[in-house]
């Protein structure tokens, strides 16, 4: 018959402490991640690839054949299949060209991959102009500027990119002008009735744009305490813009206010001298391409637009408030882990002392069995040294929490004192080669016990 050791509550605070310590620490770890966001938030804006037409982008336009394209270009330098809107200006293009025979194909944008195929494959057109994206041979020009897309984007010039592409092919040096862009102040009629839909419902649709209504989701992300919207269609080729923003942002300075002119955006209000370059530069230097040879409709454009200036709210550069985001549980207690690890840790030491003191092992009461006192100074001492182990040390440390787990059932149990001594030997070893790989001799089992059990 044996005696079982009894289960008092004191012990089963003990080692609930050093379990909620064990899972505090476990959990801390895991939360200790490399990251190389670094940005204050994540972004609701959506990303995911967009297959060619599943976004509307593509026209009823379409181009002849090769061949009848080729017989096209033979008979005329300058080829302009229906629905082509590019322009440029003629006189910067004939100088470019000079006495070289150069003959350029424009089409219209929207078209399919086939037809581009059909377009790429007319030999003797030596530029080739896909809706505003002009290419020759194996190169594409493309704006370096803000000022070369607004061109481009609002008013269809491409002149800057033929020249360009003239002179590479060529092999000289390109015109180093730039066009500037013309700006004229709205009239009062135009701004009145600008201004009336707009403070009806924040948008003002002009004639001939595309935009039927906003794109709702992205606009509460991009600016959620609002914004007036005015869209225009592409405005006609060689005619200054109407200087909407700065009108408007006059009369309401606080107010975010976003002019598209075609697939043109404009952004003035609060942080506009910095904000507006930033989206601006950003979003058609990666979209230009694709609005270049296709023809989204400006919903999508806009909506676009939105989700880049959202993705630059949450990357916190400005100091304007940051959208909600919802409430972490854990990146809130984080900061507090260490603390909750600490004090479970200490309370395990202090009720494992008193328990001790209870038992004699410690103080001047008589001496008994040394086990116990033994158990508790090797389960302390894996709690210390678990804060110190890495990948070498922690099967070791592993191993001696198992059998320090094994020898305290056995003495609970009331099994034999040898087994119990050699469990406790084994996890005495395994302590000690964790001392060993973590490189700190106080730790080892002999230095460790010889104060607490003498």
């Amino acid at each position: 018959m044996t005696a079982r050791f009894p289960v008092r509550r004191l012990d089963l605070l003990r080692w609930a402490l050093l379990g909620v310590a064990a899972v505090v620490l476990v959990v801390f770890l895991l939360a200790q991640r490399q990251s190389v966001d670094v940005s204050y938030g994540r972004s609701p804006a959506p990303s995911a690839r967009i297959e060619e037409g599943s976004a509307g982008e593509l026209s009823d336009a379409t181009v002849p054949s090769t061949q009848e394209m080729t017989a096209l270009v033979a008979a005329d330098p300058v080829v302009r299949l229906p629905g082509a809107v590019a322009r440029w200006d003629e006189q910067r293009v004939r100088d470019a060209i000079g006495d070289d025979d150069i003959r350029i194909l424009v089409a219209p944008p929207g078209l399919d991959e086939a037809e581009r195929k059909r377009v790429r494959e007319v030999e003797n057109a030596t530029v080739r102009v896909v809706g505003t994206q002009v290419g020759g041979g194996a190169y594409l020009a493309t704006p370096d500027s803000l000022d070369g897309w607004r061109a481009q984007f609002a008013n269809r010039d491409v002149t800057g990119q033929l020249v360009t592409m003239i002179a590479k092919l060529r092999d000289v040096p390109a015109d180093a002008d730039r066009d500037e862009p013309q700006w004229r102040d709205p009239s009062d009629a135009e701004l009145a009735t600008v201004l009336a839909d707009l403070r009806a419902d924040g948008l003002h649709i002009g004639p001939g744009a595309s935009l039927t209504q906003l794109p709702e989701e992205a606009s509460r992300s991009a600016f959620p305490d609002g914004a007036w919207y005015v869209v225009l269609p592409a405005q006609p080729y060689g005619e200054p813009l109407p200087g909407y923003g700065p009108a408007l942002t006059r009369l309401a300075p606080d107010r975010p206010i976003l002019v598209m002119y075609g697939e043109w955006i404009e952004y003035h209000g609060p942080a506009a001298a910095e904000f507006a370059e930033l989206a601006g530069a950003s979003f058609y230097a990666q979209f230009g391409d694709r609005l270049s040879r296709y023809d989204y409709p400006q919903q999508n454009v806009l909506g676009a637009y939105l989700g880049r200036v959202t993705d630059i709210r949450y990357a916190g550069l400005f100091d304007r408030p940051l959208p909600y985001r919802p409430l972490d549980p854990l990146r809130v207690a984080l900061p507090a882990l260490p603390w909750i690890f600490a004090a479970c840790v200490a309370g395990f030491v202090v009720l494992s002392v008193r328990s001790l003191h209870r038992s004699g092992v410690l103080g001047g009461g008589r001496r008994q069995a040394a086990s116990p006192a033994r158990l508790a100074g090797l389960t302390a001492l894996a709690v210390e040294v678990s804060l110190l182990t890495d990948a070498r040390s922690n099967p070791a440390l592993t191993r001696g929490i198992g059998k320090l787990q094994a020898a305290r059932a056995a003495l609970e149990q009331g099994l034999p004192a040898p087994h119990v001594s050699r469990l406790l030997d084994d996890a005495t070893a395994e302590l000690d080669e964790t001392a060993r790989l973590v490189g700190i001799s106080s730790y080892r089992p002999d230095h460790y016990l010889q104060g607490r059990l003498s």
